[in-house]
């Protein structure tokens, strides 16, 4: 299968529930054109905290692996601009994402400008609260299922994000299927 692409969903598990698998399985959907039910798939190991990695491609699933999760300590974000960057599918290689994350020097995470305007971090989308309201990029790199999730209940709207806004945000907030809406309040930006 030479030159087929492979590509990943990382789903939250605990408690032996599986989480907001419907998204999952859409953006599979929206990614390879067919539908591949996950409930049928996973079947978490334990009660634990799991990250489960389904790794598929056009064909069929290819793998899926539960790791323990423990939460990354973010605490401050290296501002990288980078125009080329694509990544609008959850590919299983990520060296675009790593070659840029390789910048951060000694924060703890990067925010990524494509064309002057917030994108995503390395990995999770992002919001900021600004003028009194949750906004989250009108074009991210990627959209992921918990940003998807949050649009659709109404809490975050999409706007373009300059550097300014980010700058004058009161708070901001990582999304992503591990850490749901995760608010920082206490945060440091470096360029």
């Amino acid at each position: 299968m030479n030159g087929t692409i492979n590509y990943f969903e990382t789903i939250k598990c605990e408690d032996y529930e599986v989480f907001n698998l419907s998204y999952h399985n859409k953006r599979i959907a929206k990614t390879i054109a067919r539908n591949f039910d996950l409930s049928e798939y996973i079947s978490p190991l334990n009660e634990k905290l799991l990250r489960c990695k389904v790794i598929y491609n056009s064909d069929e699933i290819i793998d899926i692996k539960y790791f323990e999760y423990k939460k990354k300590e973010i605490k401050n974000f290296k501002i990288i601009k980078n125009d080329k960057i694509e990544y609008s599918k959850k590919y299983l290689n990520r060296d675009s994402l790593n070659k840029l994350f390789e910048q951060k020097e000694s924060c703890d995470e990067i925010m990524i400008f494509k064309n002057s305007l917030l994108t995503d971090t390395s990995i999770a989308n992002i919001a900021i609260f600004y003028d009194n309201s949750w906004i989250t990029p009108k074009k991210p790199l990627l959209n992921g299922t918990t940003r998807q999730r949050y649009i659709n209940s109404g809490f975050i709207k999409e706007a373009d994000i300059t550097l300014a806004m980010l700058k004058n945000a009161k708070k901001i907030a990582l999304l992503n299927a591990m850490i749901d809406f995760d608010i920082l309040e206490d945060y440091s930006l470096f360029s």
